[in-house]
């Protein structure tokens, strides 16, 4: 039988399977409770009637204990409820808790003969701690969610609450904000809203729609809550190696409850960098570049159906306006430069960003036992940017970026049976497109670098993604102790549809040893086909059995297997002349041709159907209360190479690169360049594809994947204590992370020739010419990375007392590590893996993040939070990794540590920031309130430094810092208006 028959075969079967079962909701979006209910001198009392009801929907769930008394509640959605404990001849027992998202909640009662009243019982609900989990994760609340100053709305900017993870270009500015944890890069991560994954196939940034976008994936104001788990998730989850974060939505509650809001910021309220009041004490005129931003919403949940039918929508837009200043002073001295117009570049120039979110949630509980969700999330961005300093306004790209996706869930119980599963679509389109299209390219190597004409590239990457996916649990298995016995299967249809029109408007590169500006030295374009398209199936099974040998010990089993019919293009074959031009000069590369490994003729490559991962924890209580815990856990995960990544090869030669060198038109010809002529400039695309026509010209790129490559593959293993003290909960952990297989791209036809593998050092580095080809780059799969942390948190959850009375909570995060990778760089690891040895890389050892939430009644009755984070600075890499000639300038890794500086520890922190925010309330009419906001984010202006002067240590100026990685202090005003 043919692959692509097993394929179709093995889809129909899991989607059968997947209808036959009742439509049900995912796993990833629920909470659980067990436990045991005793008798007054410790018995097991079993038939007891363990009831669990939502506060707000009024909606129950029941279950018996068994005759260990045991019980168990899975897949409850999370929020507040009231559990109630009934016996006949024992007294009633009740409790109200506070389910969050992920969470398994052990929770004993003890009943007693005597009667006791329930009615009375408040039903506001508190955070219960979670001491009995073998994961590393935490909870992120809906009161963080909604108060914590954040400069963006992003909800993803909270993650750092969870020791171990870390934030990427977390500025206002900044474009691609993603998280990492473990030592692996931002595509190892994945993301789970209401079931759903928003994982990135196709693009890096792990999250669809966060590559290279500065917008936040989903509004704020519709998330309930998350979890962030880093370390030893259970085998319900997929497509990650290193972190992931699971959200719930807010949904409809019993009570109709609105909300509004409007945030400013403009230019007059944000500071100065230290390099911008350089600046103004060095230029007269220096003025404040223009910017404002409002962030608006507003959103409104109530019943339809009172108990039964409820709906929920959100709605959320940014507004950006800030100027990016040109500024192209060409260096003196080059008569070819001062006969071009620069200045008429110049001046302020307004970059836009406009952004609109929108959710929608209905919840309806046919019956008892069954409920379903449907809901719907728009993201749209439009964004004019990538121009200023040497970069003119006709040079930009209007990026827009789209992310729509649409869930139907449905949950059903009956005894100790639940079924949960998810259908959902999602459209993920990713469109970078020059602003000014229309002038070729001119790119001068001054000031590094300054260009004139249109961008030289355009994209359009589609990913449509269709999943099933069904979960059952079964909490009635008696053997050997309690288990909770879970299975599922996903299924998910993905549809990539590519278009990369990278540098095909011609870009023309002048270089001042290059006939002093006068001609360009060279041209670099692409040209083909730029169209790529594929479908994907994924398949993930799993079994999962969270066993109590013992009421003290819990033991999480669990195994999953993921398989893809087409994570790169298994059908390639290797084109004749590549097999024949390297067969016949495989003498001329410096890494050796294995031909089985990079020819194939259609049939060389199969599907990977080894991603087999076992997940084991367990979890131990020191005492009857399980106060006292420890916990540990191992595991492997797989995650998958990007599309994007492993159509290099194909798309390489579909759409080749050239780099065509001129020279000049009174000299003599020089064998492999041509003579430049002023109508290139002027015919642009036309001219440059006659030259490939030449076959002296037509020498593309060449790239080989191995026909052996397998995706990510980490092992994750922690151990650790916990301790509740009362409302706070305290743990501290090792977490560990061995991962491997990591893609890049190396130089098979360039390489260094001497030992020190610098190119200071004459013809060391050379590049031999296979005919018909430039560049010959070799995929592999040899990445590394370690991880070892000791990770400490602290927690006390927000707990309001009521309005006008005390209330607070807060938490601590702190991650002592180390990372080191092997083996690779990015995706192209230049020239080759004898250059990345196991180091450090970049890493920061010491990472604080503290937050708090506090209710001040006799301070005017306002909310003060904060957050701040602390970091002892990123080592960073001294020299050029190729430019070692004398002791003082050798290449070392990670040997520069940025200067540390104090805030209450002494000289123990090179990046400090704090953010505070003020909630003030005016108005309380009949439950609707107004309030003012007020954020004021760097609250000391401190200047965390970047971008250092590492190349040379004789240099005077070494270690110098050249830019700041954070914002300046920045104040943020806002009105608010609530009705509930």
């Amino acid at each position: 039988m043919s692959r692509n028959r097993i394929v179709r075969a093995l889809a129909a079967a899991l989607l059968g399977a997947c209808l036959a079962a009742p439509a049900a909701r995912a796993q990833t979006s629920t909470a659980s409770l067990r436990g045991y209910v005793r008798g007054p001198s410790g018995e097991d009392v079993a038939g007891a009637s363990v009831t669990a009801r939502n506060t707000e929907t009024n909606q129950q769930r029941s279950v018996v204990t068994d005759v260990n008394g045991f019980y168990a509640l899975p897949g409850l959605r999370p929020g507040p409820y009231q559990l109630t404990v009934r016996r006949v001849g024992f007294g009633d027992r009740a409790r109200t808790v506070q389910l969050m998202v992920g969470q398994t909640l052990d929770l004993n009662f003890d009943l007693t003969t005597e009667a006791v009243a329930i009615a009375g019982i408040t039903a506001t609900a508190a955070p219960v701690a979670e001491t009995r989990t073998s994961e590393l994760a935490t909870n992120v609340t809906r009161e963080q969610v909604q108060n914590l100053p954040t400069p963006d709305r992003n909800f993803l900017s909270l993650a750092v609450l969870a020791p171990g993870t870390q934030l990427q270009n977390d500025r206002i500015d900044g474009t691609r904000k993603t998280f990492t944890a473990g030592a692996q890069g931002a595509e190892q991560v994945n993301v789970f809203i209401d079931g759903a994954s928003y994982k990135n196939d196709i693009l890096q940034g792990g999250v669809a729609g966060q590559d290279a976008s500065r917008g936040n994936p989903f509004p704020r104001n519709a998330i309930r809550e998350f979890r962030v788990t880093t370390q030893n998730f259970k085998a319900e989850y997929q497509k990650a190696s290193s972190a992931i974060i699971t959200a719930t939505t807010r949904s409809g509650t019993n009570e109709w409850e609105g909300n509004a809001f409007l945030n400013y910021q403009h230019e007059g309220l944000t500071a100065l960098d230290q390099f911008q009041r350089r600046d103004r004490a060095a230029n007269p005129g220096f003025s404040r570049p223009d910017y404002q931003r409002f962030q608006l919403g507003a959103n409104v949940g109530g019943p339809i159906i009172l108990d039964r039918l409820h709906f929920f929508g959100s709605f959320e837009r940014n507004d950006q306006n800030r100027g990016r200043r040109v500024s192209i002073v060409p260096p003196a001295g080059f008569p070819a430069l001062d006969s071009i117009n620069f200045a008429q570049y110049n001046g302020e120039f307004d970059e836009p960003f406009r952004s609109t979110l929108f959710f929608g949630k209905l919840t309806f509980e046919q019956a008892e036992g069954s409920f379903f969700d449907l809901s719907y999330t728009h993201r749209h961005e439009n964004d004019i940017r990538d121009f200023g300093g040497l970069t003119p306004f006709e040079s930009a790209t209007r990026f827009k970026n789209d992310v729509n996706t649409a869930v139907l869930k449905h949950t059903w119980t009956r005894g100790d049976l639940l079924n949960e599963a998810t259908g959902s679509f999602q459209r993920y389109r990713y469109n970078p497109t020059p602003a000014r299209p229309g002038t070729v390219n001119r790119f001068f190597g001054f000031g590094c670098c300054a260009q004139l004409g249109s961008n030289i590239s355009e994209q359009d990457f589609t990913q449509k993604r269709f999943s099933l996916r069904n979960d059952l649990s079964w909490s009635g298995l008696r053997w050997l102790g309690e288990h909770v016995v879970k299975g599922g299967v996903n299924l998910d249809f993905l549809d990539y549809d590519i278009i990369k029109r990278n540098a095909e408007n011609p870009r023309f590169v002048y270089e001042p040893w290059f006939f002093g500006f006068s001609i360009p030295q060279r041209v670099e374009f692409q040209t083909g086909d730029p169209n790529f398209g594929a479908n994907n199936t994924q398949v993930g099974l799993y079994v999962q059995d969270d066993w109590n040998p013992s009421e003290r010990l819990t033991l999480n089993l669990g195994v999953r297997w993921d398989y893809e019919s087409n994570m790169m293009n298994y059908d390639y074959e290797t084109p004749q002349a590549i097999v024949d031009s390297l067969t016949r000069y495989q003498d001329r590369l410096f890494l050796p041709l294995d031909t089985d490994r990079y020819f194939t003729d259609g049939d060389d490559r199969s599907p990977f159907f080894g991603a087999i991962q076992p997940r084991l924890g367990f979890s131990f209580a020191l005492d009857r209360d399980a106060r006292t815990s420890i916990f540990g856990g191992w595991g492997i995960f797989y995650d998958r190479t990007l599309f994007d990544h492993a159509i290099e090869e194909a798309f390489a030669l579909q759409h080749p690169s050239y780099r065509i060198e001129f020279t000049h038109p009174d000299s003599a010809e020089v064998p492999g360049r041509v003579r430049f002529e002023p109508r290139f400039l002027s015919d642009g695309r036309t001219v440059v594809e006659e030259l490939t026509a030449d076959a002296r010209f037509n020498t593309p790129e060449m790239k080989l994947i191995p026909n052996d490559l397998r995706p990510p593959k980490a092992q994750h293993f922690n151990l650790g204590i916990r301790r509740a003290f009362g409302e706070i909960e305290v743990s501290a952990a090792y977490a560990g992370v061995r991962s491997r297989n990591q893609f890049t791209f190396y130089w098979a036809n360039q390489n260094f020739t001497c030992p020190d593998r610098s190119f200071a050092v004459p013809d060391c580095f050379q590049s031999r010419q296979i005919p018909g080809f430039s560049s010959i780059l070799f995929g592999d799969d040899r990445g590394k990375t370690w991880y070892d942390a000791l990770q400490v948190k602290v927690d006390r959850p927000y707990r309001a007392r009521g309005r006008g009375e005390f209330g607070w909570g807060a938490g601590l995060a702190v991650t002592v590590a180390e990372r080191e990778t092997e083996g690779f760089n990015d995706l192209f690891s230049f020239p080759n893996p004898a250059d990345y040895p196991r180091q450090v890389r970049n890493d920061e050892p010491v990472r604080i993040v503290g937050n708090w939430i506090v209710d001040v009644p006799w301070v005017w009755g306002i909310q003060f939070s904060g957050l701040l984070s602390l970091g002892s600075g990123a080592r960073q890499d001294v020299g050029g990794r190729f430019d070692c000639n004398n002791a003082n300038t050798c290449f070392e890794p990670g040997g520069f540590e940025p200067e540390r500086r104090s805030f209450i520890i002494p000289d123990a922190f090179a990046f400090r920031n704090l953010d505070l925010r003020v909630r003030k309330e005016f108005v309380n009419l009949r439950q609707r309130r107004l309030g003012v906001t007020a954020e004021l984010f760097n609250v000391f202006n401190h200047q965390n430094l970047g971008c250092f002067n590492l190349f040379n240590r004789d240099d005077p100026n070494f270690g110098t810092a050249g830019c700041v990685i954070s914002d300046p202090r920045r104040l943020q005003i806002g009105v608010e208006y609530n009705d509930n």
